[in-house]
């Protein structure tokens, strides 16, 4: 009796962070187009600003905005697995009782977290490795240039 109120709260539980992960993940989303923006303005405007700054200063930028993507290169495939795995349980259910309407729309929304999922952290790593190339070659400059002035 045990075994199956326990099995039952899990059910439960995890049926209720469908909406959650489908919430984070739009937000994953939209963090990820805002980062691809500022990765485009930073190019044009904010990265020089920097650059002609402290070696301090720069450093505490360029840290936080490779955490934040790299943190979405991550985040997004975890989100996009949640968002597949979730619905398979009642799809499931569905299949065994002859429901395929409920299976069609558990195994769409299954298919469709992970496209979005696997695509955030694409473009997130994306991201962070030109931001990283970006960061190193100011870095590179910045400490040159500290280089000489210190000579």
């Amino acid at each position: 009796m045990i075994h199956g109120i326990v099995l039952g709260a899990l059910h439960q539980f995890v049926d209720l962070l469908l909406y959650p992960v489908l919430v984070a993940l739009a937000l994953a989303v939209m963090m990820t187009l805002w980062e691809l923006g500022l990765m485009i303005a930073e190019r044009f405007i904010t990265l020089p600003i920097y650059a002609k700054g402290s070696d301090q200063r720069f450093g505490h930028y360029a840290n936080c905005r490779l955490e934040r993507t790299d943190l979405l290169a991550r985040v997004g495939p975890i989100l996009g697995l949640m968002g597949t795995l979730i619905p398979l349980g009642p799809g499931l259910t569905a299949l065994s009782a002859g429901d395929i309407d409920i299976l069609a729309t558990a195994l769409t929304v299954a298919f469709d977290t992970t496209v979005v999922g696997l695509l955030v952290g694409l473009f997130a790593y994306c991201i962070s490795r030109i931001r990283r190339r970006w960061y190193e070659h100011t870095w590179t400059q910045l400490t040159q240039s500290s280089n000489h002035e210190a000579a």
